[in-house]
């Protein structure tokens, strides 16, 4: 009989996929800010693990590879596949890991663009794309016929899985499935054993419908970090309140109550327009030996980034600043998804200027033995 479990983000990892944006995508307009983002967001991965770029095509991967290097990155940590995406939200179609018996499997999950929002289709190819060209090495790939985003779920690795209400159970996802069946759906799928259903708790600007990953977040098995509003003027106040009222009566597998972290509340963020932006600091990534906490250029940053360093003690707290994300509403952890240790497979199977993997792997690095920077 398999045993199947779904490990939390702190487990060692092998690297971390992105989608490189263009100026032909939404991103156009701002793409210089962005760019700036994601090749802070490459030098820090890099510097402990590999990274796994998507790009549009041999003269994009050109421009990129130019941008890293002027930019003190770890090129031989960093590889490429080109292939067509419609976003670059890689959080939320990239490929689910789960152990089985103890060893990687990647579940692909049909994505389609949060209930049929946005164009999809090409973002929904992009998992099964990388696994036949090879990346994932011999880590087998498992087609899972339900409608589901990485930034939708998160886990402390012992068989609990947090989720929203408002997220899953839109009927555009998963039309015809009550709560009690989807459970029943994700835990046969992820290996879970409890699903932890958050009924409140929103940002607006968030076109995600909830996505959990903006709003409370494991640090560990028994710490859940979230966001909290402390203005009873915001119009956020009273959900928030609510949501924190739903993960203080929550209790751990073994009856305890969680250990809850409240995360500072930035100043409201608006477009050009004057829409507001989904803002949160529970859209940070952890990686092997650091965190990375996004930021806004607020007063609230520094506290942020403190109150994340309490909850990660041995880890590097590391500030990425994200402003630029928000303007198509999403932040750090929405671009970003981790691939566990054992899932990256080395040389890299399409031929890249970037890659080059003859000086050594950095896969699995714990945090005494990180590579050099």
């Amino acid at each position: 009989m398999s045993i199947r479990g779904l490990p939390p983000e702190w487990w060692p990892q092998s690297g971390v996929l992105l989608t490189w944006p263009h100026i032909d995508s939404d991103w156009g307009p701002v793409l210089k800010q962005v760019e700036a983002v994601y090749t802070r967001l490459v030098r820090h991965i890099s510097a402990r693990q590999r990274v796994l770029l998507c790009v549009r095509d041999t003269a994009h991967r050109e421009h990129v590879r130019a941008r890293l290097q002027n930019s003190a990155v770890r090129l031989e940590y960093v590889h490429t596949a080109c292939l067509a995406t419609d976003d670059t939200w890689t959080r939320d179609y990239g490929p689910i890991t789960v152990l089985e018996n103890g060893r990687p499997l990647l579940l692909d999950f049909t994505f389609n663009g949060w209930g049929g929002k946005f164009a999809a289709e090409a973002d929904n190819a992009v998992t099964g794309l990388l696994h036949r060209r090879g990346f994932f090495g011999a880590t087998p790939l498992a087609r899972v016929e339900l409608v589901l985003e990485g930034g939708s779920i998160d886990t402390d690795g012992r068989g609990t899985l947090l989720t929203t209400e408002r997220c899953l159970l839109t009927p555009r996802r998963n039309p015809g499935l009550d709560r009690a069946t989807l459970a029943a759906r994700l835990r046969t799928a992820l290996g879970v054993q409890r699903v932890l259903w958050l009924r409140h708790g929103h940002l607006a600007g968030d076109d995600t419908d909830g996505h959990i990953d903006t709003l409370a977040r494991f640090c560990d098995a028994r710490t859940i970090a979230y966001t909290a509003c402390d203005d009873p003027r915001d119009e956020h106040y009273d959900d928030l309140k609510a949501m924190e009222a739903e993960l203080a009566g929550w209790r751990d597998p073994d009856n305890r109550p969680y250990r809850l972290l409240t995360l500072p509340w930035p100043h409201p963020k608006y477009d050009a327009d004057g829409r507001r932006l989904p803002a949160s600091y529970a859209n940070f990534l952890i990686i092997n030996g650091a965190v990375l906490v996004p930021t806004y250029d607020d007063p609230a940053d520094a506290d942020a980034l403190t109150r994340l360093g309490r909850a990660f003690p041995d880890r590097e707290i590391i500030a990425v600043p994200c402003l630029p994300l928000l303007q198509q509403n999403g932040s750090l952890h929405c671009v970003t998804m981790q691939l566990p240790k054992g899932v990256l497979t080395t040389p890299c199977p399409e031929p890249s200027p970037i890659t080059s993997f003859e000086k050594g792997e950095p896969e699995g690095v714990s945090n005494s033995a990180r590579p050099p920077r």
